[in-house]
């Protein structure tokens, strides 16, 4: 079950969707939307590339591809490295030029509906399946053989995370922790998903994006304990607020 140029459709959908979002929710949080154009512009940018970079992190160490030859020419993306890829290429970016405020709210609504779209385009294209099963909603890939539709799994997990943001951001909780909410949940889900997918055993049974899916969750569990007894971080608002003070 494939369809010719429905991944790239889908793909381009899943970015059209990420700015909609991001227009329509521009300053949910105080967050992105407040910095200076000039880093707004730097973030986005970190995001891009370090999300591409991570995206195509697996083919490397798991797949042994080349770095600099068919890493970028093999098809398809992980999502889990890359959201690792674009979260710490942020942050370092953020660190580098003295960025005190806290952007990753404005990322997580966009991300998530962006990434329920695309994961229907894994399923036109039949990539990111899963292990044969008998139940009703098996799915043929083209191989004769009916498996787990993973991908329609993964974009119903990321539209419920889409509501669920929605709502957080209504009633105004978790301020500066929506990303990390999401993040987590998305590593708690995976690791669990992982099998039901045709991976092989990486390390002490468990799959290659298992384990990342274990060091996404740990990481920003710790970075919110750390956080969460640190001073109130500032928004973007408050602190482009404040450095006008100073000047004035």
């Amino acid at each position: 079950m494939t369809f010719p140029f429905a991944y790239a459709v889908l793909m381009l959908a899943a970015a059209a969707m990420f700015l909609l979002a991001r227009r329509c929710f521009p300053a949910s949080d105080n967050g992105l939307a407040a910095l200076p154009r000039h880093d707004r512009l730097t973030i986005n940018l970190a995001a891009f590339i370090g999300g591409v970079l991570g995206a195509k992190l697996p083919f490397v160490f798991v797949r042994g591809a080349d770095w600099f030859g068919t890493a970028w020419l093999a098809d398809g993306k992980t999502v889990s490295t890359g959201l690792i890829g674009a979260y710490i290429a942020v942050e370092l970016v953020k660190w580098f030029c003295g960025i005190k405020a806290k952007t990753g709210d404005s990322f997580a609504l966009p991300l998530a509906l962006a990434l329920a779209v695309g994961r229907w385009g894994c399923f036109f294209h039949g990539c990111c399946h899963g292990v044969p099963t008998q139940l009703p909603w098996g799915v043929d890939f083209g191989d004769g053989v009916p498996r787990h539709p993973t991908q329609v799994y993964e974009s119903l997990f990321h539209f419920t995370m889409a509501f669920a943001v929605i709502q957080v951001i209504r009633r105004g909780w978790l301020r500066n922790r929506r990303l990390k909410l999401y993040l987590i949940s998305y590593g708690i889900y995976r690791f669990l998903t992982e099998f039901i997918r045709p991976e092989p055993e990486y390390a002490l049974g468990l799959t290659y994006f298992q384990w990342v899916a274990v060091v996404l969750v740990i990481g920003l569990s710790m970075q919110w304990c750390y956080e969460a007894q640190s001073p109130p971080a500032t928004t973007a608002l408050e602190s482009s607020v404040g450095t006008a003070s100073q000047a004035a």
